[in-house]
């Protein structure tokens, strides 16, 4: 559940944090014809990522070989969420105002369409990213857990990214993106343990003792403490965050309280 909710919260955010720059941008500047397609292609995306995720979860329930080759792909997947997030994260705003100010200039039913493919891609990536972790992790968790997690992702993403759209600067994107990509990587790691204990289960590896590493790697892979990794990947970002934000607040208004002090300061010697 919390792996599920983890993934949800994170590509949720960046999928949900698209559409409201990619809306913001348009009302802005007056196009809101283009307002249709943008959401066009977020459902369109959105719809075929589901399919993407049902078929990859049928597929990987084949043999714990397929299992262990899914799971693989999914922590590839996750190590290079966690490289573009640490490169995109501060300049997200300026680099999709750009595409959008280049797709939403074209006339006619080339901007509508222009509109509609830059939503089914942008949104697109994160919905496939989503589906291929998220298939990964169908055989050893049960899917109302799954369910509730992915829900509980989503409403968190929606509420940061409804925040982004109502506080602007008040959200640190940095920040976050930074913070929860250590976690993430933590996650592609956990990830390899559970491919390689999917693979001993089908006596996959040549070379080595199966049975006892299945078995040494229960607990690390689907056991109490690939559950306890679990709540910690969401828990500890989730406190770390919370904690500089309210650092980040006390500091600010000490710092202009100092300058207003100063400046009372400053006043009557320069009366003098």
């Amino acid at each position: 559940m919390f792996q599920t909710l983890l993934i949800c919260f994170r590509e949720g955010l960046e999928a949900l944090l698209v559409v409201a720059i990619a809306t913001l941008y348009l009302r802005k500047t007056g196009r809101l014809h283009l307002l249709l397609p943008l959401r066009a292609g977020v459902g369109v995306a959105a719809l075929l990522s589901l399919v993407l995720g049902w078929v990859l979860s049928q597929v990987g329930a084949l043999s714990p070989a397929a299992e262990g080759g899914m799971a693989l792909v999914a922590a590839a997947t996750v190590a290079w969420c966690v490289v573009h997030m640490r490169r995109a994260g501060q300049g997200m705003g300026q680099d999709i105002a750009q595409r959008m100010d280049r797709a939403s200039v074209l006339e006619g039913p080339r901007a509508w369409v222009a509109v509609f493919l830059f939503a089914l891609f942008m949104v697109g990536r994160e919905g496939v990213e989503t589906a291929t972790m998220l298939a990964a992790l169908a055989r050893s968790a049960e899917l109302g857990y799954m369910a509730w997690g992915g829900l509980a992702g989503l409403a968190l993403a929606i509420a940061i990214a409804w925040a982004w759209t109502r506080y602007g600067r008040a959200v640190n994107l940095a920040r976050f993106f930074r913070v929860t990509s250590w976690f993430m990587a933590v996650f592609a790691v956990q990830l390899v343990v559970y491919a390689f204990h999917e693979f001993t289960e089908g006596a996959a590896i040549p070379g080595i003792d199966n049975a006892y590493w299945h078995a040494a790697t229960e607990d690390l892979a689907e056991g109490t403490i690939a559950q306890a990794i679990s709540l910690a990947l969401v828990l500890v970002p989730t406190v770390w965050l919370g904690l500089a934000h309210w650092r980040e607040r006390r500091t600010v208004p000490s710092s202009a309280a100092a300058t207003a002090m100063g400046t009372q300061a400053a006043a009557p010697r320069a009366a003098q």
